[in-house]
């Protein structure tokens, strides 16, 4: 495994870091905020990264996407959370496109061409409860004529309340912690039952709660086969935790950069803080933390790209790591700053937010460790 970067995979990187810091900086992640935008995120945003290639780089090119794999993905992602930038990017071209991998030929002609034009927004829904668990599924799919009656409530949906279609995972068979009997459907979000409330988080960001109540869908909208959406699901998963462990990177590093520029401006006594040995330390410490942390992202990120059968405990590995490291930059960022850390006026309480928020979504570092250990006989 080559931690090396490509020609067109650096191309990609200085594309999207010239972007994003252009189109999307933090500054209109706070437009958004303080205006209370309804979408959440820019739709113009969302098609200018269609017209840029970034919506369609999970979709191959048979399908109008461009198909430069994961290790691109995640360094979008990592440009993304550098910025804060708001969009439907990992829902809908990272889960979304993941799990569309696996379906038929015509739902990937459907949809996928769409997702690379940034043309539509999907929505995974898995989670049900307070804490990721996605081997506990209880929203049932029953058998109604040559279709389902899906039933039950879905938590944590991110970009579900702009969804068109949902991805809603549903018991089709087995009690509701067994590992098999779960099937992927393909909901349009304004069927008849379908139920959406949009959720507030603290960094600004949408999730939902959906519930569906008896909601009638056909037998074509099954993503994969009857009772075998688990190999879908853990596919996606561990795209969606290498990719959010890229974001994590990003978000932290540039939590890291913000507090080593107000060491080396803040003074304190007559000389800038950035000069005490004890703050010194403290950067040292994280700079060294961040490098490992970016090594454990772009071998995730590779693995999944290579088909190695090791990808899934990679990904879990890297959303652990990235986990603790962002978070350690962000509090670090927040103390190093004093008081001034707490306050709106600063940037750095706002990557403090969405790195709390990226750090709990699919499974914070508890949830990962707890896996890989009991994956390897724990």
């Amino acid at each position: 495994m080559a931690l090396v970067l490509n020609e067109d995979e650096i191309m990609m990187r200085d594309t999207a870091e010239g972007f994003f810091a252009d189109r999307a900086p933090v500054t209109a992640l706070r437009k958004l905020r303080d205006s209370e935008s309804a979408e959440g995120f820019d739709p113009a945003l969302w098609n200018e990264m269609g017209e840029m290639g970034f919506a369609g780089i999970l979709v191959d090119e048979d399908h109008g996407g461009v198909g430069m794999g994961f290790v691109t993905a995640g360094l979008v992602a990592e440009q993304m959370g550098a910025n804060l930038s708001a969009s439907p990017y990992f829902s809908t071209s990272v889960l979304a496109a993941t799990a569309l991998a696996h379906g038929s030929d015509v739902q990937k002609k459907q949809y996928l061409p769409k997702v690379a034009q940034a043309k539509t927004i999907l929505a995974l829904a898995l989670d049900e409860g307070a804490k990721h668990n996605p081997e506990r599924i209880t929203t049932r799919a029953e058998a109604s004529g040559n279709g389902f009656k899906i039933s039950g409530e879905k938590a944590m949906v991110v970009d579900g309340h702009m969804a068109d279609t949902l991805i809603v995972a549903a018991r089709t068979s087995g009690e509701d912690a067994d590992t098999d009997g779960v099937s992927l459907f393909l909901v349009d979000a304004k069927s008849d039952g379908v139920e959406v409330e949009r959720t507030h988080m603290v960094d600004s960001r949408n999730a939902a709660r959906i519930t569906l109540n008896a909601v009638e869908v056909s037998g074509d909208a099954l993503l994969g086969p009857v009772d075998g959406g688990r190999e879908i699901i853990e596919a996606t998963l561990a795209a969606g935790r290498a990719v959010a462990a890229a974001e994590l990177l990003g978000a932290g590093q540039a939590a890291f950069n913000s507090t080593v520029e107000y060491l080396k401006g803040r003074k304190q006594f007559g000389t800038e803080i950035g000069r005490f040995q004890a703050l010194q330390h403290r950067a040292s410490h994280l700079y060294s933390e961040m490098e490992i942390a970016r090594s454990a992202v772009l071998a995730a990120l590779t693995a999944l790209d290579e088909g190695d059968p090791q990808a899934h405990a990679y990904a879990m590995m890297a959303k652990a790591k990235l986990g603790e490291v962002a978070k350690l930059a962000g509090l670090e960022g927040v103390q190093m700053h004093g008081g001034v850390g707490m306050t709106d006026e600063y940037d750095i309480g706002l990557y403090l937010k969405r790195i709390r928020v990226l750090q709990e979504l699919l499974g914070d570092a508890n949830f990962q460790g707890d896996r890989l250990a009991k994956a390897r006989g724990y």
